[in-house]
């Protein structure tokens, strides 16, 4: 008999931690090999995690809605072999240092998890924290510590959530209550702005909760703004040829690869060829260290049905024909709306584009993903009259044109720069040839 310590995955390079959302077994129960032992929260996806070994569940260490570090342990599952290989179990038999007079088990490395088997969406995790019986939220404690609560004042609230537990809202409502008393006002507020029971000015509000993805989003995006001074250069693209060749193959293509063709593998297959151009711009920043990536992965920001955006990465983009780059985005986007991407599909990425023109706008001023220094954000293609040079002199005639727009990180892409790369980005697509073989 043997013991197997199931420790909390790395589940990319900035996790540190993740809760469990919910263990699919109890203690006591058997499992399977690869049979999902429960499903965790991070700041980046929701996964299922596969049991590495089969056997019973001796114990889980952490409760559902709790938040563990990576490398922890999180479950002990008892297995039938004798003896294992180090790193992975340890006999139950023999001397043991340990308070229970077994021996300590060697956890699961965190390479041991199969990343085939995580799945799951953009989430943001919080953890519990105990104090004298109860326990409190790292948010709610911060909250108090804002608000000048004590914790004599803060331990007295009685809370809605499991066990009593005070949420958010509770310690909202309360300093609702609580605020008229410590700052009354001088003057009646006008009948119009009375305030409502629940403390808000307008009665004709209805408030809502962010969802984890949409807090994940807010804070990446003000981290962004507070980490890099943005810059935004614009340029405008003459995509006649590409419309006209994708209109005449389209049929032929979805009939002999199974794919339908858009716009973005024509735009990222740009994208690339630029970076291997410019690869100053395909780094990211580390204090005062250039981190030139040699790899080009290029993120593509996709809209969920939920209204969130999340963005899976195409890897070695500069590598794919313009089929496989199809079959990339039109699988990645597919299962993003889904809630099927993996961890590592949406890591890793060394520059992002986002499409603003499929919601109808003709540019945008798109925020980095960091630690990327750049994000290119491609408009609506509109057909407008503009000035064609020929071997016969200027003529006016109608084209279809679209604004690109870069965002990029000031401290280390200069305007120079970023301007000569978006406008190679341009050049190539103007110079796509509307006679393209597929």
């Amino acid at each position: 008999m043997a013991q197997y310590e199931l420790i909390m995955p790395k589940m990319g390079e900035s996790i540190m931690e993740a809760t469990i959302l919910r263990w699919t077994k109890k203690e006591g129960d058997t499992i399977e090999v690869d049979e999902t032992i429960v499903e965790i929260a991070t700041d980046k996806v929701d996964s299922e995690i596969p049991s590495p070994v089969g056997g019973k569940i001796v114990r889980l260490l952490f409760k559902e809605n709790e938040t563990a570090e990576v490398g922890k342990v999180i479950a002990i599952i008892s297995t039938e072999a004798e003896e294992t290989a180090p790193g992975s179990a340890t006999s139950v038999s023999g001397p043991s240092n340990s308070p229970n007079g077994q021996p300590p088990a060697e956890p699961i490395e965190p390479a041991a998890m199969p990343a085939s088997a995580i799945s799951g969406t953009a989430s943001v995790a919080t953890s519990q924290e105990k104090t004298e019986g109860k326990f409190f939220s790292p948010l709610v404690r911060s909250i108090a510590k804002q608000e000048n609560i004590p914790f004599e004042e803060l331990n007295l609230l009685q809370g809605s959530g499991a066990q009593g537990r005070v949420t958010k809202k509770d310690i909202l409502a309360y300093l609702d209550e609580r605020r008229p008393l410590a700052k009354p006002q001088t003057q009646p507020a006008p009948p119009s702005l009375t305030a409502t029971p629940t403390g808000r000015s307008d009665e004709n509000v209805e408030i809502i909760e962010m969802d984890r993805m949409r807090r994940l989003i807010a804070d990446h995006m003000v981290m962004s703004k507070h980490t890099a001074p943005h810059v935004t250069s614009f340029v405008e693209v003459d995509v006649t040829n590409i419309v006209k060749w994708r209109e005449n193959i389209k049929d032929e293509f979805q009939k002999r690869y199974g794919e339908k063709i858009t716009f973005t593998p024509v735009f990222i297959e740009a994208v690339a060829r630029s970076l291997k151009d410019f690869p100053m711009v395909n780094i990211s920043l580390d204090g005062y260290k250039i981190l030139i990536k040699k790899d080009i992965h290029v993120g593509m920001a996709t809209a969920l049905p939920s209204g969130n955006l999340i963005v899976p990465v195409i890897k070695h983009a500069d590598r794919l024909n313009l089929p496989g780059l199809a079959q990339a985005v039109n699988d990645l986007a597919q299962r993003a709306r889904s809630n099927q991407l993996r961890p590592e599909e949406i890591q890793g990425g060394t520059f992002t584009v986002t499409n603003v023109g499929t919601f109808g706008n003709v540019m945008g001023t798109p925020i980095i993903n960091q630690p990327q220094v750049a994000i290119l954000a491609t408009g609506a293609i509109r057909k407008k009259p503009a000035v064609v040079e020929t071997p016969f002199g200027d003529l006016i005639a109608v084209r279809h044109m679209m604004f690109m727009s870069l965002s990029y990180d000031h401290r280390i892409v200069d305007g120079a720069l970023g301007g000569t790369f978006l406008s190679r980005i341009g050049a190539y697509l103007e110079a796509f040839d509307p006679n393209r073989a597929i």
